[in-house]
């Protein structure tokens, strides 16, 4: 797998991890536009093996920079429907062929991408609190997940509605991701065979990537221009998105 990816490839997989590190030490968003570079470069169904491990090694990050920060009644609330929403990702991956899974991710990102825009442009949108909001966005959030590690949005408007701080707001998703991601571990190893020794190599290489995003992320996110950069990674997804089904 290593000698078939191109320099160009791993220019673009190398600044994908640097987003994924980014995103989980508060540059919210931009973890959205990596994924569809790395189902570009892999294709669907390998590419979501890849990018789990690496979602992993970041959330590590996040959970060390704002660990004590978590509203764990919160995740609590939101886990037992997510991870119906992960078994229910398990079967849909495990019968389509790899184009469809590419298609599959690249529905699921717009989806997320439309969630986000509504948000951004609908700032006093009121958002209910109910039971059932928290079992829609928990198994939404696992078929996004599991699907295409795009379920961002998703609990971003989840979380925002439980009108959670900035910093409880990051550590919750912190902790949240955590657990979310370790528990799909098993299905990528042993139902969809995607997570191999080949693939971990591939994550070993681009580690030092996330830990520089990470780097960046916790330390400029408060000098990126908050309008400017939310409309630039809307955008920039938009557009790689869409080159999923071409």
């Amino acid at each position: 797998m290593l000698a078939s990816i191109t320099p160009i490839q791993w220019t673009l997989i190398a600044l994908g991890a640097m987003f994924f590190g980014m995103n989980k030490t508060g540059v919210q968003g931009i973890g959205m536009l990596a994924i569809p570079i790395f189902a570009a470069v892999f294709g669907g169904r390998v590419s979501a093996g890849i990018v789990l491990p690496l979602l992993s090694i970041a959330d590590v990050f996040a959970v060390l920079y704002y660990h004590q920060h978590a509203e764990w009644k919160y995740i609590l609330k939101l886990l037992p429907w997510t991870f119906s929403g992960i078994l229910i990702g398990v079967a849909i991956g495990a019968v389509v062929s790899d184009e469809t899974f590419r298609m599959l991710i690249g529905v699921v990102v717009l989806a997320g991408l439309a969630v986000l825009v509504w948000r951004e442009t609908r700032k006093n949108a009121t958002v209910p609190t109910a039971w059932w909001f928290a079992a829609l966005a928990g198994v939404a959030s696992g078929v996004a997940t599991m699907i295409g590690n795009a379920a961002g949005p998703i609990t971003t408007v989840f979380f925002l509605a439980m009108l959670l701080p900035k910093h409880g707001f990051i550590g919750t998703q912190a902790w949240y991701y955590f657990i979310a991601n370790l528990i799909k571990v098993p299905f990528h190893v042993f139902i969809w065979r995607t997570i191999t020794l080949e693939t971990l190599t591939v994550n070993l290489v681009l580690a030092p990537a996330i830990f520089v995003g990470a780097f960046i992320g916790y330390r400029v996110v408060k000098l990126i221009p908050e309008k400017p950069y939310r409309v630039f990674v809307i955008v920039a997804t938009f557009v790689a998105t869409i080159r999923l089904f071409m």
